[in-house]
């Protein structure tokens, strides 16, 4: 598929948008990276509830680059502050990065991104693959029809290209998988910027996994000081990449 094909089937998407509805629904930034543990990012989880709140965020989640050293600080933030912090971690697979919640326990090494997968399933986590097409050899890429047992695809990556985030959204909708967004923030003008629609109000780990687990998320960005939720209408997709 040409980088003009795809890149119009993009817009395409974007353009099959809508407000959020429900009283008890929000939006979260489930993909983020705090400065302790992801020594890339400049942000403070301070500065990241600041922004998240002044953006219309209901909670983020902190998921450091193979760590999540953050987590007591951030349920003690979470309680101060009353704002939901989630805790996961991005872990780099020898595949590629996966994003997971509600484990306890990773490895401290690379492994087959097949067995990072089975091991947050057998602590009843979710994890989803982030940004599969992003163009630094860190996705899942093809590797996507090989795994089993991912919960969802980051179909919007604010820091990633349109065209790859597009690919993504094709084999979601491909692998019938639930899609997400998120801003996988670093420095602070992008705090925000993608996130997921929860269709269910959640506070605490429990609720964010049992909802999520449930499915009806939904790939969100921000624009003109609110946020609107993508749609992947079928007919938008090639058929060869439709069940």
């Amino acid at each position: 598929m040409g980088g003009r094909k795809v890149y119009i089937m993009y817009v395409g998407i974007l353009l099959y948008c809508f407000k959020r509805t429900g009283v008890n629904s929000m939006f979260i930034d489930t993909h983020m990276h705090e400065m302790t543990y992801s020594k890339d990012s400049i942000l403070t989880l301070r500065e990241m509830v600041e922004r998240g709140r002044e953006k219309g965020l209901g909670g983020i989640c902190i998921t450091d680059h193979d760590s999540m050293g953050i987590r007591d600080y951030a349920r003690e933030y979470a309680a101060k502050t009353a704002f939901p912090i989630f805790t996961g971690i991005e872990y780099y697979s020898l595949e590629g990065d996966i994003v997971a919640f509600g484990i306890r326990e990773y490895p401290k090494e690379r492994v087959p991104a097949q067995e990072f997968i089975d091991l947050v399933k057998a602590q009843g986590g979710v994890c989803y693959a982030a940004h599969p097409f992003r163009n630094n050899n860190r996705g899942l890429e093809e590797n996507l029809l090989k795994v089993k047992g991912l919960d969802g695809i980051e179909v919007l990556n604010g820091s990633t290209s349109k065209e790859a985030c597009a690919k993504a959204a094709l084999y979601a909708k491909r692998l019938g998988l639930i899609t997400l967004g998120a801003s996988d923030c670093h420095v602070p003008e992008k705090v925000g910027v993608c996130a997921t629609y929860f269709p269910e109000e959640v506070k605490t780990e429990e609720e964010f996994l049992n909802v999520f687990k449930k499915g009806g998320l939904k790939p969100a960005y921000y624009q003109d000081g609110q946020y609107h939720i993508a749609g992947l209408e079928r007919s938008l997709l090639p058929q060869y990449y439709t069940r």
